[in-house]
């Protein structure tokens, strides 16, 4: 699965939360879980599916306190609160000493880089920018819903805060190749 896949429940929770907060988390739990079906039916293994696994629990979660208390204030913090629940995915992740890119990279990588110390950093230098995105976004909404900063605030910080990550894991394990290719060549 994609990093990009990874986000859809997210996606599809928000847009159905604009109606009801309620069938959001449903709408993130259904999504989520035919996401970890089909991906689970065309071999994919659970360690390349922390992000998917961890999403699903967030939604079942917060679709039990929306069915059990639809005015609960958590509904207002919401976005904060899945800002913050994925950032412990990745820190957590990370802190259990198996980032949450690790799988991921494991479907677009060949085996035999599996196991050496370079793939291990390149990935927690990965999950490092997703928690440290996530952290981002998640500080900047706390904060801009206690001082009631405009929206724009928010939104500034959703797209920096998925933006930077989304490069960062585009163009860093290309620049750690070309950096080992350039070694290997010298040392040739």
């Amino acid at each position: 699965m994609s990093y990009g896949r990874g986000f859809a429940p997210w996606i599809a929770a928000g847009f159905v939360s604009a109606v009801d907060w309620r069938w959001g988390a449903v709408a993130g739990v259904v999504v989520g879980v035919l996401l970890l079906f089909q991906d689970r039916s065309r071999g994919v293994a659970m360690d390349a599916m922390v992000l998917e696994v961890s999403t699903i629990v967030y939604f079942v979660i917060i679709g039990a306190i929306a069915f059990s208390s639809p005015d609960s204030s958590v509904q207002d913090h919401s976005d904060v609160l899945s800002f913050v629940w994925l950032a412990g995915t990745a820190w957590g992740s990370m802190l259990l000493r198996s980032p949450f890119t690790l799988g991921i990279a494991r479907r677009q990588t060949p085996e035999e880089y599996w196991d050496t110390p370079g793939f291990l950093a390149v990935n927690n230098a990965i999950t490092a920018a997703w928690g440290s995105g996530f952290t981002f976004i998640a500080v900047v909404l706390a904060i801009r819903s206690a001082t009631d900063a405009p929206l724009w605030v928010g939104i500034t910080a959703h797209v920096i805060g998925l933006l930077a990550p989304a490069v960062f894991t585009s163009v860093y394990p290309k620049r750690v190749q070309a950096r080992l290719e350039a070694m290997q060549a010298a040392s040739a």
